[in-house]
């Protein structure tokens, strides 16, 4: 049978992605920042042999079958079920979270996958009926090294451990331990005194422990966050909102990002797009200072 055109966009907008010029699909499954039980895994292998070819691992971490038949849609679905699991992550809305392994990662600040599930039960699952001028991607990084490319995402942010320093326990060693195992070498000894470019540190936390004075501790878990990042055909640096914030903090500035692109975007532009024509410092201002959740019902009533 010829498939039409409305046949086609219902299926996609459940996670069912037409194979061009045919009349099969990638069924899209999704998981909380990458991951699946054992269990579910190897259900979703039993599903690609039955219905489809293989599977394959999309850039936002979820699962596809590949080559499901059109009228084997609902049987997939039905199954999948069965195991808690469901497709989507299409269309003008927040798609699946990512989030590196820094919970089990040994340059990782903090447990990534549990953060990643707070943002994906918060925004995928519960906003995920809000419609969006375009997608929303978010993405979770438990360190500096940026693997997962937070910076490259609608909303990203980045775990980060600021260095303490008590300069009552600095000796102004001839060779200054800090100094030596800083990677941005933002620390010098300076007039016998260990010295730190603030300006220059991403709080990569490597300097930790490197004294045997102990004059550099670790403070608490922070996160640094990325407004407007964007890769692709058209790619943009993210924003970095200034300062750090803490986990309560994060979770609630996703949330005004969402805001302000619902209340500000235009159909079919993306967030990055949004805030080069309203402005860094406009879009900054909103985020920090605004009245956003102030207007949430008032913006979430809006037509796109």
């Amino acid at each position: 049978m010829a498939l039409t055109k409305q046949e086609i966009q219902r299926v996609k907008l459940e996670g069912f992605l037409w194979n061009r010029d045919t009349e099969r699909f990638n069924c899209r499954i999704i998981t909380e920042n990458g991951t699946l039980t054992g269990e579910q895994m190897q259900l979703a292998g039993r599903i690609a042999a039955r219905y489809g070819s293989i599977c394959t691992f999309t850039t936002r971490m979820t699962v596809e079958i590949v080559g499901v038949p059109y009228e084997d849609v609902e049987k997939v679905k039905a199954e999948l079920a069965e195991a808690g699991l469901t497709t989507g992550g299409t269309g003008a809305r927040v798609r699946p979270v990512t989030a590196c392994k820094g919970t089990t990662c040994v340059f990782g600040f903090y447990d990534t996958q549990a953060v990643g599930k707070k943002i994906h039960d918060r925004f995928y699952a519960g906003m995920g009926n809000v419609r969006l001028p375009h997608k929303f991607k978010i993405a979770v990084g438990g360190c500096p090294n940026n693997c997962i490319k937070p910076d490259l995402n609608d909303f990203g942010i980045v775990g980060q451990r600021p260095p303490m320093f008590d300069p009552e326990l600095c000796r102004g060693c001839k060779v200054c331990q800090i100094e030596k195992n800083c990677r941005m070498s933002c620390c010098t000894l300076k007039d016998g005194k260990m010295a730190r470019d603030a300006e220059t540190c991403n709080n990569c936390g490597y300097c930790i422990g490197k004294c045997p004075f102990q004059a550099v501790t670790p403070s608490d878990v922070r996160f640094k966050c990325y407004i407007g990042g964007r890769w692709g055909r058209i790619t943009r640096h993210g924003t970095a909102l200034p300062g750090l914030y803490t986990e309560e903090e994060v979770l609630d500035l996703i949330e005004k990002s969402i805001l302000l692109f619902r209340d500000k975007g235009r159909k079919g532009e993306r967030f990055a797009a949004m805030i080069d024509r309203i402005g860094e410092d406009a879009a900054v201002e909103e985020l920090l200072h605004g009245s956003l959740m102030e207007r949430r019902e008032e913006i979430l009533a809006k037509e796109i």
